[in-house]
């Protein structure tokens, strides 16, 4: 039995496609790279369904052009990434080689009721740093999709939905019974003061009873080795999925 790849729905949800967008998107970046390639819906469905482990390298390629996002942080087998330390703070690894708020009115969707026992849905993501480059705390925030398959769960932040621009967020975690456990990964922006580098750590939360909000801590490693940690959670703002109401979330949050 194949396992769906939820990681690359997530992420096309998240930039907003549809599967013949996506095979749209793969067929220009390979056209511009001068390496055509015959993407269309089938194959994308076939990607996402687990059909297809891994794609070829030419649609790799064309993938990693598309979403921003090394090949295995699409959900697809590749080699473990080597890392080296590069923050001065903010709390995670430069990866050198590629990875319970109310929805407040002004035309966003109302939110819906949370499906029990699955989390699927858009969740606003909020977590807090201390910057000793700055020495300062911050916080970072972003409208993330939410995909669940069995009780893996993976998430992408929308392209806009970031407090600070062009800083996309993904997540990647396992969910056993209240306990969700994982990784995440974040792409600072190129013009920020991070300069462009990805960062990643492990995340551990409890599920409230509610089942709209998920609260706990984020690891990761300094610039002297150190471990660096803070609070991380996730508020649920809506169980539809949909392009229209995933553009409503596609800005900043509050």
């Amino acid at each position: 039995m194949t396992t769906p790849n939820s990681t690359l729905r997530a992420v096309r949800l998240g930039l907003l496609m549809s599967q013949d967008d996506l095979a749209h998107a793969v067929r220009e970046a390979g056209r511009r790279a001068g390496q055509p390639n015959g993407a269309n819906k089938r194959l994308v469905q076939r990607w996402e369904s687990g059909e297809t482990a891994a794609p070829r390298p030419v649609y790799a390629r064309a993938l990693e052009s598309v979403t921003g996002l090394p090949i295995e942080s699409l959900g697809f087998a590749a080699p473990v990434p080597q890392v080296r330390v590069r923050d001065d703070g903010h709390g995670g690894h430069d990866v050198t080689d590629s990875p319970v708020g109310v929805p407040v009115a002004g035309g966003r969707p109302t939110a819906q009721a949370a499906p029990k026992g699955n989390h699927s849905g858009v969740w606003l993501s909020r977590y807090e740093y201390f910057s000793s480059g700055r020495d300062a705390a911050f916080t970072g925030k972003h409208y993330v999709v939410l995909l669940q398959h069995g009780n893996r769960l993976t998430g992408r932040s929308l392209p806009h939905g970031s407090l600070v621009p062009d800083s996309p967020l993904t997540l990647d975690l396992q969910v056993e019974g209240s306990i969700v456990t994982g990784t995440w990964t974040e792409q600072t922006a190129a013009e920020g003061y991070y300069r462009g580098a990805r960062y990643f750590g492990a995340l551990q939360m409890l599920i409230e009873p509610t089942g709209r909000r998920m609260a706990g801590k984020w690891v990761g490693f300094g610039k002297e080795f150190d471990v660096n940690t803070g609070p991380w959670e996730l508020t649920f703002m809506n169980a539809d999925t949909g392009k229209a109401t995933l553009a409503a979330y596609d800005k900043a949050p509050e």
